[in-house]
């Protein structure tokens, strides 16, 4: 079923209050998307490391490029995003994206999620590159179906000049109906796909066949960082960048706010810090930590409550139980829903998976508790993850919303254990 062949009551009544809000805001800050060259990144997984990747990449060309994403926005100097969304509302929106035309940005790379294109946030901003990562299960609580999810991405690629499609993804079929110019990008199958590739404990590396074997390195670490970046590829040849400032441009990236950030104050094991919150995500990212772990591997995580999806709860823990040595469970934005019943049923799905109350699975409802114990039990050689927050600086607890940031809670807990 796609959006078009069937609107909800409820729909039916707010999208035109959207559409007007957009249309209102856009024209009050003089539709500033049209002054630039606007490269739209939608996904479930990876929009921010690739939007970054070819921000940095366009700068490093001296291409004069902004950026609004799910951790901040800006040109040179990037602002802390604090509003607890990717896409903020179209007011907003138009307002950063003209103080970022104002600054004399020729690019802007912009983040666009589901719930903002379903509420027409980005109508007035003109596409002319789209970019899909992937597509999988997330915000079913909002779309109610995987269709509906599915095709409020789409619309990104409907108004878009080209799109940059990930051909390994189920759904690219779809998206490559959607825009009559476009290029795929894939490991296992593409226009542009990724060959001989090598994990390094500090970024990835492969060539491109297609490109005449070009090699492109990162200087991130992750095997999903191989379609994030043979993405930013796709971009940067469309936009006319010669193949030495594409390459240096991905390797110049070191890192992204909330992404795969070591924490080290000088403990005997590895501490990562990542925003990853889904079960393609985990799937993504488990397995390859799991074979880069000299010794266990401890995944801390939890689920967001109030009126956000529940069904993946119980894969997410299948995945944790499948790949980690220990769970431990813990909050995550639980909102209004009691901690018990999220993370019973995150357990559920890791006791699937063999793991075992008191053992090697755990539930500390505190999430600076459940750090500090996570610290404790690691020893030499083991990797502790801690998923799900990422670079939010808030966390929404029944009582309502209060400071948070993972890095200096995960900080302060090493620092206890000297």
């Amino acid at each position: 079923m796609s959006v078009k062949e069937k609107i909800p009551f409820y729909d039916s009544l707010v999208i035109p209050y959207h559409v007007a809000k957009a249309g209102f805001w856009g024209i009050r800050y003089g539709l500033p998307g049209r002054r630039m060259t606007v490269i739209g990144v939608t996904g479930t997984n990876g929009k921010t490391t690739t939007s970054f990747m070819i921000w940095k990449m366009l700068n490093e060309a001296g291409r004069k490029t902004g950026v609004m994403t799910t951790v901040g926005w800006g040109v040179d100097e990037i602002h802390e995003q604090m509003e607890h969304m990717t896409t903020v509302d179209s007011r907003l929106l138009n307002q950063r994206i003209k103080k970022i035309a104002d600054a004399g940005a020729e690019y802007l790379v912009l983040e666009l999620t589901s719930h903002a294109m379903a509420q027409h946030r980005d109508l007035g901003v003109p596409i002319d590159v789209a970019v899909m990562t992937n597509v999988t299960h997330e915000h079913l609580d909002y779309h109610k179906t995987f269709e509906r999810y599915r095709d409020a991405k789409r619309k990104l690629f409907k108004k878009a000049k080209f799109g940059v499609i990930n051909a390994d993804d189920a759904s690219a079929k779809y998206f490559a109906q959607d825009v009559a110019e476009k290029v795929t990008y894939g490991i296992k199958k593409g226009d542009l796909r990724a060959e001989k590739i090598k994990l390094k404990p500090d970024g990835v590396e492969y060539v491109i066949p297609a490109l005449d074997g070009l090699k492109i390195e990162t200087s991130i670490a992750g095997m999903f960082n191989v379609s994030n970046s043979l993405a930013c590829v796709a971009v940067g040849r469309k936009l006319g960048l010669s193949e030495k400032e594409i390459r240096g441009g991905i390797r110049a990236l070191k890192e992204v706010e909330g992404r795969m950030v070591k924490i080290d104050e000088g403990q005997s094991f590895t501490a990562i810090m990542d925003y990853a919150h889904t079960p393609d995500a985990f799937e993504k990212l488990l397995p390859d930590m799991k074979k880069a772990t000299k010794g266990r591997l401890i995944v801390m995580f939890g689920s967001a409550g109030g009126r956000r999806d529940p069904s993946k709860r119980e894969p997410m823990g299948e995945l944790a139980g499948k790949y980690a040595d220990i769970v431990m469970l813990t909050e995550e934005d639980d909102r209004d829903t009691p901690s018990e019943e999220i993370l019973e049923m995150i357990a559920k799905g890791a006791r699937a998976q063999g793991k075992k109350d008191g053992e090697t699975l755990f539930k500390e409802p505190n999430r600076p508790k459940a750090i500090l114990a996570c610290c404790k039990m690691a020893k030499r050689g083991d990797t502790v993850l801690f998923l799900g927050k990422g670079n939010e600086k808030t966390i929404e607890r029944a009582t309502g919303t209060e400071p948070y940031y993972e890095y200096d809670e995960i900080v302060k807990a090493l620092r206890k254990l000297r």
